[in-house]
């Protein structure tokens, strides 16, 4: 690939090269936290910010230990480092209440995503006469509306609709991994 959006051939070629196990695994992976997500969203969500505390606390860790052999930008390394190890630490010591700020937070930030995203659509839609790109960003603009006045219900949503989002990216990983088998079988 050369640095610009790749084609369809550039595509099939790179996903034609990898490992189809490895994409079978993360199929199977993305099914079972998809389940997770969609019959326990709340417990799942607690779970997966509380691992990411963890995450976060570790590899601030690391940062700062990587520092012994590398000592390139290690200023922001450092600030990085001790943000990461102060996140995580909250996150473990508070866990209910960081997996609701972070569900929220995240909500706030998908609202005001989806107003620029309308804004945009709306601006295309009157600069190139696009009735299809006005419906989008009008849609868009609502959704981003919804999202910010019930942020406490779409963090509730959050969970379910990302374990929807994995069970249908896992079952066509778990296809796709087929097919890649077969091509490389038959290559």
């Amino acid at each position: 690939m050369n640095g610009s959006v790749p084609t369809n051939e550039e595509m099939a070629a790179y996903v034609g090269k990898m490992p189809w196990w490895l994409v079978l695994v993360w199929g199977i992976l993305a099914v079972i936290i998809g389940i997770m997500l969609v019959s326990q969203p709340l417990i799942t969500a607690f779970l997966l910010i509380t691992l990411m505390g963890v995450y976060w606390f570790v590899g601030g860790i690391f940062s700062l230990l990587s520092l012994i052999s590398d000592r390139t930008n290690a200023g922001w390394r450092i600030f990085i480092a001790i943000i990461s190890i102060i996140a995580g630490l909250i996150i473990m010591t508070y866990p209910l209440y960081s997996s609701l700020i972070v569900l929220e937070l995240l909500v706030f930030i998908i609202g005001l995503w989806a107003l620029v995203i309308g804004g945009t659509y709306l601006y295309n839609s009157f600069a190139n006469k696009d009735a299809g790109a006005g419906i989008l960003g009008i849609i868009s603009i609502i959704f981003g509306i919804i999202l910010l006045i019930f942020p406490f219900g779409a963090a509730y949503a959050l969970p379910i609709v990302a374990g929807v989002v994995a069970l249908v990216a896992g079952f066509s990983a778990i296809i796709l991994s087929f097919q890649i088998k077969k091509t490389q079988n038959s290559s």
